[in-house]
């Protein structure tokens, strides 16, 4: 899920790469609410798929199971019978294919001007035919460059009285990471959707979630 390329003579060092993997980094989400919400005394709710493509899947319904069991911790409680429940509930998930971005390390030799040089080319000193201090910054030799891709990742939650259609509450969290993996980003968008539920109307917070752990 982490596309490294190398461009350059030198490999990046490995604690740049090591600041790079996902399973080092924290997830961290930014999260708006919207909430017009009663306080919770026993409404039951349904779960349903905002987007139709995902509707009926077993993948839906593992995530739509975690859902339901943070709102029976905030005090709804999952309808007997979907028909009859107080509240729908509206869930959508999505990461989207990336966007490679690069990162450069400096490194090198030095000489008496920043590097191998006597001359110079376009007012610059360069060295030896290697190294130019233009291209690869002051004090360094090469340069060694890494792409790696971004992914963002989002979770949307709706929640509508049943009885009128009425809007009680417009949540999404939204994440950029590494990784691309539903089963990691989903439940970690929920954690963040329900950290404080369901918060202040029009609040936009950004939420810190320990890293993906190693497996």
């Amino acid at each position: 899920m982490i596309r490294f390329k190398k461009f350059g003579l030198f490999a990046a060092p490995a604690l740049a790469l090591a600041a790079l993997s996902g399973c080092a980094t924290p997830f961290k989400a930014d999260v708006a609410r919207f909430q017009q919400l009663p306080a919770p005394a026993g409404q039951s709710f349904t779960i349903v798929a905002d987007n139709p493509n995902l509707a009926g899947g077993l993948e839906f319904a593992h995530y739509a199971g975690l859902v339901g069991q943070r709102l029976g911790q905030t005090g709804y409680v999952p309808a007997s019978d979907p028909a009859s429940a107080d509240l729908i509930v509206r869930v959508a998930y999505d990461v989207d294919n990336g966007r490679e971005k690069v990162r450069s390390t400096g490194g090198g030799f030095a000489g008496p001007y920043g590097g191998w040089g006597w001359g110079g080319r376009w007012g610059r000193p360069w060295g030896y035919g290697f190294y130019d201090p233009w291209l690869f910054g002051p004090g360094g030799g090469y340069n060694d460059v890494s792409s790696y891709t971004v992914y963002t990742s989002d979770l949307s939650m709706k929640i509508d009285r049943a009885a009128d259609n009425r809007r009680l509450f417009e949540g999404k969290a939204s994440a950029q990471s590494l990784s691309n993996k539903l089963t990691y980003l989903v439940p970690n968008l929920i954690d963040a959707m329900f950290t404080n539920f369901p918060g202040q109307n029009g609040e936009d917070v950004k939420i810190t979630l320990p890293p993906e752990k190693k497996g």
